[in-house]
C-alpha cells in the first residue's frame, strides 16, 4: 500500500519560511513526477510547483523566485523551501507522485492528505 505524509506546515509570519516534505512510503517499482498542489478555501486545487525524477521543475507563476521544489530519490522524499510567504499562500497543500508500486500495477497518481499552511501576522 502506497502513502504519502505531509509535514511542516503550519503559522509563520507573513516574509516568514517554511520547509514542507512528503515521504512516500510501501511498494515502490518506479516514481516519475513529484508535486505540489494547494486549494485555499473557496478556490480550486492548483498546482505550485512539480519535480520529474530527474530533477527538471515547474512553477506556478505565482510562486516564482520565492519557492524551490527538491526531491531526494533515495529516500522517495519531496521538498517544498518556501520563502517570503504571503497571506494568499494560505492553503491546504498536498503532495502527489506519479509512480508504480510493481510490474503487475500501471502507472498512477496517489496523493498525500494535505498539510495546513496559515501566514499571518
Amino acid at each position: 500500500q502506497v502513502q504519502l505524509v505531509e509535514s511542516g506546515g503550519g503559522l509563520v509570519q507573513p516574509g516568514g519560511s517554511l520547509r514542507l516534505s512528503c515521504a512516500t512510503s510501501g511498494s515502490i517499482l518506479s516514481l516519475d513526477v513529484m508535486g505540489w498542489y494547494r486549494q485555499a478555501p473557496g478556490k480550486q486545487r492548483e498546482l505550485v510547483a512539480a519535480i520529474t525524477g530527474g530533477g527538471s521543475t515547474n512553477y506556478a507563476d505565482s510562486v516564482k523566485g520565492r519557492f524551490t521544489i527538491s526531491r531526494d530519490n533515495t529516500k522517495n522524499t519531496v521538498y517544498l523551501q518556501m520563502n517570503s510567504l504571503k497571506p494568499e499562500d494560505t492553503a491546504v497543500y498536498c503532495c502527489n507522485a506519479f509512480l508504480r508500486s510493481s510490474y503487475a500495477s500501471p502507472w498512477s497518481v496517489y496523493w498525500g492528505q494535505g498539510t495546513q499552511v496559515t501566514v499571518s501576522s
